[in-house]
């Protein structure tokens, strides 16, 4: 760098200083204005009307929300700048600022007017004059970038990469476990889905680390900012394939100062119900058809609501009554009309056959019932007639009637047609085993016909709101009685059921994660391609308008891409998709991407175009080792690249070792065991992704990244799908290292060779 060169850079830094410190200023303000406005509501308690009491604590939680939104942007709070014809500047940040005047000196990277930044090129640069990249350190500039976009230039250059050494500098930085937003180096095909206009079924299709993910997350985002008003009073809800995953990310959107949004997996969808079971790929994909909601319906219906198939006579206080065949079906007919779940039209059905007993003990002791309403009562008491009348109606909660068909095939069978003696052998299992991801959808479509069961997971939920409420009743009853408030047309109660239902104690996202009938405004779905039909059908229960936006790579589900695509995979959502694709990857080196899709494709499943954004020489390697020391070739190779890793980025960097499923704990042991990685935490349950080491199945790799990927025994991985191996094949940033005993698959002997005159060079260089 030449002398005016290195001037010339100074003088940008400390440009771009001043403005970052006058953002920091007003940011400051709004902070400091916030805090005061929230100190002086804290002070008026106790002061205001038992009216003004929630629409305090509304406001205390706005400015609560704020503070905390304020503080989640502050890092990298300045992204760049755009010249624009004319002598105008914009700058463009993750959040808007104005400064005392009211002027906006910061636009919100999702504003109309920031879209240039991410989308402007040499060949159509619009306004653009120049395009700046700001890096930052906390509130220290460290360093610009500048892209001149010349009007005159005629030639697109390659890839096209908006701030390239920006968007290079993010593919090198070492992983920490946490994901991270990219909202300084969007690039300008990810801009335009980001971008899309709300309504319709959006599938993003795309390759191993072209960034659907981030996109998904951005676009919750810029779509909360520009339907505000629509979003924020519904949320949006975030499906991701694991609770490992939904950790990885659960700082992109708070970092990008939003919060109305529900994370949770597909099996989180049903309150009160843990997996804690597995099912084999055979009794997933069974469980998982849409057969399944006309099996639940009859389920219901059948097993639940049953004829009577006789006359039967018992006694009530002495007097001899009967219920025949004809009483039951009317009682059944009429709780039906009503349009109600099951066990809430039960109360119609059993109300009916209660008062035409009671009417017959009336008779019998010449009585009017009207008179005598005690009757009733005695009959409700009756162990006869409560036998009776509940045989033919019986409540139950969803997973009751689950655990009673699957503990019963034969049962199951009666209302199932559509299971052969294999499907029902497949899933059939024991009371009291617990349930598995697949049993989910199930019981959400059950949960529809039978409605709300007093079990033991609502009696737990009351309880809970009982004790809460009696916090709270405290609290208002002195609160009302410090302002003379007794004996008025405002009560305790209504008070405390008011507060209790509105308070500041429960956010939007709160309310809709414990609320299996809450509906969204809109859902994005990471890894859709894993979903199976009933599990869509949760997702269209929760969100009627269908709009969703849909991520994913069919080319990674484990039997390969289906042939029509995502529109067979979608069913119902199928008619109303447009699909837009990510073709770049910004994550895997090209030669180990490569790698991966001449492997896939030797299997015949060949996978979709995927350019990659780099390559890293030594990026793929392989070690081979006899069976008897496979775990022990494991360690060594881990140790080794824990020692390189540290030395490329210092205390930084993590490392995954991806084997399959029935290998995962013998490997984790022995690392466990080792004492030179004793300095490398070990994630030793798969719930620690803060861990430098990490040691887990293709499936649970879905959607995670790693440095560094020790992949073992890919033969085994690719008999249980190639589209695993793809998985575990792509989620390195800089190094696969691949461990086998027998034979590699067939495409991946290329990277062997390679790999064995890379040692052997390295062998001579050492001589």
């Amino acid at each position: 760098m030449t002398n005016a060169e290195g001037s010339s850079r100074q003088r940008a830094l400390d440009e771009e200083q001043a403005y970052v410190d006058t953002a920091y200023a007003a940011l400051d303000r709004q902070r400091a204005g916030y805090t005061d406005r929230l100190r002086e509501i804290r002070a008026q308690s106790g002061q205001e009307s038992a009216g003004a009491l929630s629409e305090r604590d509304s406001f205390a939680t706005h400015y609560e929300d704020n503070l905390i939104r304020l503080r989640n942007v502050e890092n990298r709070l300045v992204l760049g700048r755009l010249d624009l014809q004319g002598g105008h500047l914009e700058h463009i940040g993750r959040i808007g600022l104005k400064n005392e005047a009211q002027d906006i000196i910061l636009l919100d990277w999702r504003a109309p007017q920031a879209e240039p930044f991410y989308r402007a090129t040499a060949v159509h640069p619009g306004d653009v004059i120049r395009r700046r990249h700001i890096l930052t350190r906390l509130r220290e500039v460290t360093a610009v970038e500048d892209e001149l976009l010349d009007s005159d230039s005629s030639a697109d250059d390659g890839l096209n990469l908006t701030g390239e050494a920006a968007l290079m500098a993010a593919m090198s930085q070492s992983r920490d476990g946490k994901m991270t937003d990219i909202v300084a180096t969007i690039q300008a095909e990810q801009d335009r889905i980001i971008r899309d206009d709300l309504g319709g079924v959006l599938v993003v299709q795309g390759g191993p680390g072209t960034g659907k993910t981030a996109v998904a997350l951005h676009r919750a985002a810029y779509l909360l900012y520009a339907n505000r008003e629509h979003l924020s009073r519904s949320g949006i809800l975030v499906i991701g394939p694991s609770p490992v995953f939904l950790r990885y990310i659960d700082q992109v959107l708070p970092a990008l100062g939003e919060s109305d949004v529900v994370s949770t997996t597909i099996e989180g969808l049903l309150p009160g119900v843990r997996v804690t079971a597995s099912d084999s790929a055979e009794a997933a994909e069974i469980k998982g058809r849409l057969a399944w909601r006309e099996i639940c319906r009859r389920a219901v219906r059948e097993l639940l609501e049953r004829p009577l198939a006789s006359t039967v006579r018992f006694t009530i206080d002495g007097v001899a009554v009967r219920l025949t065949p004809q009483d039951v079906d009317a009682a059944q007919r009429r709780a039906r009309r009503g349009g109600r779940t099951h066990n809430e039209a039960r109360d119609t059905y059993a109300r009916q056959l209660v008062e035409l007993l009671a009417q017959q003990v009336a008779e019998g002791r010449e009585l009017s019932l009207a008179d005598n309403e005690w009757i009733v009562g005695d009959v409700a008491a009756s162990v006869d007639a409560r036998r009776e009348i509940n045989l033919r109606w019986l409540p139950s909660s969803p997973t009751q009637l689950l655990e009673r068909l699957l503990d019963n095939p034969a049962l199951l069978a009666s209302i199932a047609p559509q299971l052969s003696e294999s499907d029902l052998a497949a899933i059939a299992r024991p009371k009291g085993s617990g349930f598995t991801a697949a049993d989910i959808a199930i019981l959400d479509e059950m949960a529809e016909y039978l409605g709300p069961f007093q079990d033991n997971f609502e009696r737990r939920q009351r309880a809970a709101a009982e004790a809460r409420n009696a916090e709270l009743s405290q609290y208002v009853a002195q609160t009302m009685s410090a302002m003379n408030l007794g004996g008025g047309i405002v009560s305790e109660a209504a008070l405390t059921e008011r507060m209790a239902d509105t308070g500041p104690t429960q956010t939007l996202a709160e309310r809709a994660a414990a609320d299996r009938s809450w509906t969204y405004g809109h859902v994005v779905v990471d890894e859709a391609q894993e979903l199976s039909p009933m599990q869509w059908e949760m997702l269209l229960r929760r969100c009627p308008s269908r709009s969703m936006t849909l991520v994913g790579d069919l080319d990674q589900r484990p039997a390969g891409a289906p042939r029509e695509g995502w529109k067979e995979l979608l069913g119902r959502l199928g008619d109303r998709l447009r699909e837009e694709p990510l073709t770049i990857s910004y994550r895997t080196p090209a030669t180990v991407l490569s790698a991966a899709g001449r492997t896939l494709a030797a299997s015949g499943k060949p996978v979709r175009d995927v350019r990659a954004a780099r390559d890293l020489p030594g990026s793929l390697e392989t070690e081979r080792a006899t069976t008897e020391e496979r775990d022990t070739a494991v360690v060594t190779a881990v140790q080794r690249l824990c020692r390189e890793l540290d030395a490329e980025v210092g205390s930084g960097g993590t490392l995954g070792v991806i084997a399959p499923q029935h290998r995962v704990a013998a490997i984790r042991d022995a690392l466990a065991a080792a004492p030179e990685l004793a300095e490398w935490s070990l994630d030793r349950d798969g719930s620690e992704v803060s861990s430098r080491i990490h040691v887990l199945d293709p499936l649970q790799a879905k959607g995670l990244e790693y440095d560094v990927v020790v992949l073992v025994e890919p033969q085994e991985i690719l008999a249980d799908g190639p589209g695993h191996l793809y998985v575990a094949m792509t989620r390195p940033t800089r190094k696969l290292c691949i461990v086998h005993t027998g034979e590699l698959p067939e495409g991946l002997a290329e990277a062997e060779d390679a790999s064995g005159s890379q040692q052997a060079d390295s062998c001579v260089q050492r001589a």
